[in-house]
């Protein structure tokens, strides 16, 4: 048993560090790509103008899509205390509020920009639009309110800052005092040392139900 433990401790830590590595390659692509689109956007401003004028009819629809609910559905839970959410989960990106149906959402239409989620610990609430949108590119979501031991929450801070595709900030009205959320799929843990932390990192960072493996957790929003 020791020996399967320490191949699997192992293998997850192989897992982040490749994710590391992944991260700044994208980062490093992510400046030459800027320095080559430079020397195009001045010719392609020119046609901006008149695209502008055609678009600004077509944009009506799309702001009706703004503020849509993510849809109708409820969390079916497994025998480990994971919940799937039943329903349709839409991908739009939008600008303005989302009414969302669980809490903290777990997946629906969301803001363009992302929240930063490589490994980053924000003190204050979130937007949600934005959090959804890390979970779309396959980030575990670790949430609390002011029943949280601190204790938990400084265990819970370490954890995510050493991990990769993670972010943690507080929701002050949701139920329970710790939540970790992934896309379409949310639980409770009792605390920082519950071995449910653990396994749902194992199985939802960058898992399979990521809608966008391997898109950024940086160069989103930082606060």
């Amino acid at each position: 048993m020791g020996s399967a433990k320490n191949t699997s401790t192992a293998s997850r830590k192989d897992r982040i560090e490749e994710m590391r590595r992944a991260e700044r390659a994208r980062e490093r692509r992510g400046r030459i790509l800027i320095v080559s689109v430079s020397t195009v956007v001045v010719a392609a401003l020119i046609g901006v103008g008149a695209w502008a004028v055609t678009k600004s009819g077509d944009d009506k629809g799309s702001d009706q899509a703004d503020g849509k609910a993510a849809g109708s559905g409820h969390f079916t839970y497994d025998k480990d205390g994971v919940g799937t959410w039943s329903g349709d989960l839409s991908r739009n990106h939008v600008t303005k509020k989302v009414t969302y149906p669980m809490n903290p959402p777990v997946g629906g239409d969301h803001n363009p920009v992302w929240m930063n989620c490589n490994g980053n610990v924000y003190e204050k609430a979130l937007t949600s639009e934005n959090a959804v949108h890390s979970l779309e590119h396959g980030a575990v979501w670790v949430t609390y309110n002011d029943k949280a031991p601190k204790a938990d929450v400084q265990a819970l801070a370490a954890k995510v800052k050493q991990t990769p595709y993670t972010l943690m900030s507080p929701v002050a009205d949701q139920k329970d005092p710790i939540m970790l959320s992934a896309w379409g799929h949310q639980r409770t843990v009792k605390s920082a040392a519950d071995p449910a932390v653990a396994s749902f990192f194992a199985a939802f960072v960058q898992g399979k139900q990521t809608p966008e493996p391997g898109a950024a957790c940086t160069n989103g929003l930082s606060k």
